[in-house]
């Protein structure tokens, strides 16, 4: 019987913010995965190793869970004014498909270094030393991020003191600017209401109708108040994770807010659809222990934020959602600008499962429409393995 060889595929596996994900230069892939397709999302399964029944993702280089089975390519921007185009791909745990409905905030921070370490960037915008600004074509969501990289002797910063909640090592630290955050082409908020009542079937509360704030920027997310699930917004990963009838209860909710929002036709879409919308409940500050252990005082956070990513709870907050955090705190009269105490605010520190982060937005009314000019929160990135990865020749 003869066998297939693998292939091998220049590849760099990399940390950005909470996560992790396997990035790629364009040129680089097998040219009939080089543009969107079967071919294309079947590498990346490959890669990642999904399919997983087992949900291990042992024959792959996923990590078993949202937050490390992505993947990036990246290419020369063909964008005016712009530096790389960054394509994003969430991948399923045990399910075959690759989703581009959004971006991935937090590897975003690892984009700018990835580009210009693969030479993505002319030269003459490379600082030898100081702050490199990687102008960032977000080609999933069609916006533009900024992000401010550290220079040290002509290469990429990535040690430092810089600490982030959920990332375990210091290191250095990366400013990225999300422009015009509002995603894709529609109105921030899509019902035309700061506030909606969400209908949704009794199961998810009692009633069949909960309080919701449903915005575009940054990422699709629908936001509601802890307290009309029953929580109080401390919770940890195990106390939403390891209950089945949870899981069910949100991505039933999000369901309901997707087609609400105009995301999908029928309900029946968004199980085609996991990385967006996300959900998310909130609440006013409150004393708890993260998953580290570390101590947050009540006093130490405007709000708390929980947010579910690909069905789970998140075991800190994904970038993306962070920015929906901030342009909705920045808008007076959303449930999250409330939870926060309510007013004007051009930033605000939330409490999530593993700390705390600061993240900043400025909102100005238009008419009848709000509009948030740029996103910003700091995060850091760095390099875990460079070189191949390999899949079967027959995987794609």
């Amino acid at each position: 019987m003869a066998h297939v060889a693998q292939v091998k595929i220049a590849a760099t596996y990399m940390r950005g913010g909470t996560s992790k994900g396997v990035f790629f230069n364009l040129s680089d892939l097998p040219t009939v995965a080089q543009v969107p397709g079967k071919a294309r999302d079947a590498l990346l399964l490959r890669v990642i190793g999904s399919p997983d029944p087992y949900g291990k993702q042992t024959d792959g280089m996923g990590g078993a869970t949202s937050s490390t089975s992505k993947t990036v390519i990246l290419s020369k921007s063909t964008q005016p004014d712009h530096d790389v185009d960054y394509l994003f791909g969430q991948v399923s745990i045990d399910k075959p498909f690759v989703d581009w409905s959004g971006n991935c905030g937090n590897l975003t921070a690892a984009v700018g270094s990835f580009a210009i370490s693969s030479d993505l960037v002319e030269a003459s915008r490379i600082p030898e030393n100081g702050v490199a600004v990687v102008r960032i074509w977000q080609a999933n969501i069609r916006k533009t991020i900024i992000a401010h990289v550290p220079m040290t002797n002509g290469a990429v910063q990535e040690t430092g003191d810089f600490e982030l909640d959920g990332v375990t090592f210091p290191a250095a630290e990366v400013l990225v600017e999300f422009m015009d955050p509002a995603d894709g082409e529609g109105a921030m908020f899509p019902t035309g209401n700061l506030v909606d009542d969400l209908e949704v079937p009794a199961e998810v509360v009692e009633g069949g109708v909960i309080r919701a704030t449903l915005i575009n920027a940054g990422i699709p997310t629908i936001f509601v108040n802890a307290a009309d699930l029953g929580y109080r917004g401390t919770e940890l990963q195990d106390a939403i994770n390891g209950d089945e009838q949870a899981l069910a209860r949100f991505e039933t909710l999000r369901a309901h807010g997707a087609l609400r929002m105009g995301l999908i036709s029928s309900l029946e879409e968004a199980a085609t659809r996991q990385h967006t919308p996300k959900v998310a409940f909130v609440a006013g500050p409150a004393a708890y222990v993260s998953s580290s252990g570390k101590q947050v005082a009540a006093e130490d956070v405007d709000l708390l934020v929980r947010a579910l990513s690909m069905g789970k709870l998140h075991h800190a907050m994904m970038g993306t959602a962070a920015v929906a955090i901030g342009t909705a705190a920045a808008v007076p009269g959303t449930l999250v600008n409330l939870a926060a105490g309510g007013g004007a605010r051009s930033a605000v520190r939330f409490g999530h499962p593993s700390g705390t982060l600061r993240v900043g937005a400025q909102a100005t009314q238009v008419a009848a429409d709000w509009v948030v000019q740029k996103a910003s929160m700091s995060r850091s990135a760095r390099v875990l393995m460079e070189g191949w990865v390999r899949v079967p020749g027959d995987a794609f």
